[in-house]
C-alpha cells in the first residue's frame, strides 16, 4: 500500500522557506502558512495552495487524487446561430450539422473533453470507452462517467450509435475507423483533425457542435489563466522535467506534446535536452530526465510497475529531482491527454506543486 506522503510547498522566490502540507486541520495550515511565508503581515494564500494531500509511489508524490471534478464541466453555451443546419468543413470533408444539437455521439476523449467544455455533455447520449476501470477518464467527472458506450475508440459499434439517433456525431480521424461515410449516414459527422494541436482539434470539434464562438472565448479565457497561473508559481524560474513510461519504455515529453504545450502556455521552463519534439529514452541516457523537478506519467499498470522498477534504481535516486524529493506522479488521462478540460486540470496540478517538494 502507498504510504502518505504530504507536499510541501515552498516561496517561488525563496528555495529555502516552505509550508507543509498535510492532513492537518485547515486552521493549523492555514496558521502555518501565515507565519513561514508571510509572517505577520497578515496575508494568507488561497486555501487551496496551502492543503494537499498526496500518496507516494517509489518516492514520487502522487498529484490529483484529490482532484475536485464538481466544476470540471462548463454551464451549457450558446449556439453560434439559432436554427438551421450550416455547412462545416472539417478533417473527414464537409457535413450540414444541426445549429444546436440535442443527441451527440462521441467518438474520443478530446471529443468528450470538448462536450464537457462548451457545456454540452448532458447532450452526450453515447461515447466511445477507454480501458482501465472507468468507462471515461475521470478527471471529467462522475456524471460524464454515466454514458453509454458505443463500443471502444479503435472499433466503434455502429448499430449502437444507430439505435441512438444521434443529430450529430464528431470525434477525431483516428476515431473514425468505422468510415466516414457509414457514420455520415447514421448522421452528420465532424471529424478533426490531431496534427495542428488540442488547441485547433477543440476549434474543429466545436465546430461540429455549432459552438464555434464560445470555443474562441473559452481558449482565449484559458491562455489567460494559464498565464495567470504560472506567475503566482513564479514558472519561469523553474526547468521541469515530464517522463511518461509504458511497460518497457521511457518517453520524454517534449514541446510537441500535449503537456510540453501547457508548460509553455503557463511559462514553466524546459531542461536544454527536453526543448523539441518527444523523443524515446535510452538506458544509459536517464541523465536527460533531470530537471529541477520532475514529472512522471504512468500508463496504465503496466506502465506503474515498468516506472516504479526505474524510480527505484540507484540512476534514478542520483538524479537531483529525486535527491531534492521533487518527483511527482501526474495522471496519465490529464497530462497525456487533449483537451480544453484536461488542459485546466493540468494547470491547477502545475500550481499545487511546481514549487513543492514530497515529504518522507
Amino acid at each position: 500500500m502507498p504510504v502518505s506522503a504530504p507536499v510541501r510547498t515552498r516561496n517561488p522566490l525563496d528555495s529555502t522557506r516552505y509550508r507543509t502540507l498535510g492532513r492537518r486541520s485547515a486552521a493549523i495550515a492555514a496558521l502555518c502558512a501565515v507565519v513561514l511565508v508571510t509572517g505577520c503581515g497578515g496575508k494568507t494564500d488561497d486555501a487551496s495552495s496551502i492543503v494537499r494531500t498526496t500518496t507516494n509511489i517509489a518516492g514520487a508524490g502522487v498529484v490529483g487524487l484529490e482532484r475536485d471534478t464538481t466544476m470540471a464541466c462548463a454551464l451549457p453555451s450558446a449556439p453560434d446561430v439559432a436554427s438551421g443546419t450550416p455547412a462545416v468543413t472539417h478533417a473527414a470533408g464537409v457535413s450540414e450539422v444541426p445549429a444546436d444539437p440535442q443527441r451527440i455521439v462521441v467518438l474520443s476523449t478530446s471529443a468528450l473533453d470538448a462536450a464537457c467544455a462548451l457545456g454540452l455533455w448532458e447532450r452526450v447520449v453515447g461515447a466511445t470507452t477507454d480501458e482501465g476501470p472507468a468507462p471515461h477518464p475521470a478527471y471529467l467527472g462522475y456524471g460524464v462517467n454515466k454514458i453509454p458506450g458505443v463500443g471502444r475508440s479503435a472499433q466503434p459499434d455502429l448499430a449502437k450509435i444507430a439505435e441512438l439517433r444521434p443529430d450529430v456525431i464528431i470525434g477525431d480521424l483516428s476515431s473514425g475507423t468505422a468510415g466516414f461515410d457509414a457514420l455520415q449516414a447514421i448522421a452528420p459527422t465532424v471529424l478533426a483533425g490531431t496534427t495542428s494541436g488540442w488547441q485547433a482539434e477543440f476549434a474543429g470539434l466545436a465546430a461540429g457542435l455549432g459552438r464555434q464562438n464560445a470555443a474562441a472565448t473559452a481558449l482565449e479565457n484559458y491562455r489567460t489563466t494559464a498565464v495567470e497561473a504560472g506567475n503566482s508559481v513564479a514558472a519561469n524560474q523553474t526547468q521541469a522535467s515530464v517522463v511518461r513510461f509504458t511497460a518497457d519504455q521511457e518517453q520524454i515529453q517534449g514541446d510537441n506534446s500535449f503537456a510540453g504545450g501547457v508548460l509553455a502556455d503557463a511559462g514553466v521552463q524546459r531542461p536544454a535536452v527536453q526543448r523539441g519534439p518527444s523523443f524515446d529514452l535510452a538506458a544509459a541516457d536517464l541523465d536527460k530526465v533531470e530537471g529541477d523537478l520532475i514529472y512522471v506519467i504512468f500508463v496504465g499498470d503496466a506502465g506503474k510497475k515498468h516506472g516504479e522498477t526505474v524510480l527505484r534504481g540507484d540512476e534514478w535516486k542520483d538524479l537531483g529531482a529525486a535527491t531534492d524529493h521533487r518527483v511527482f506522479a501526474v495522471e496519465d488521462s490529464v497530462w497525456h491527454g487533449s483537451g480544453l478540460t484536461a488542459a485546466r486540470a493540468m494547470l491547477t496540478d502545475i500550481r499545487g506543486t511546481l514549487n513543492g517538494f514530497v515529504s518522507d
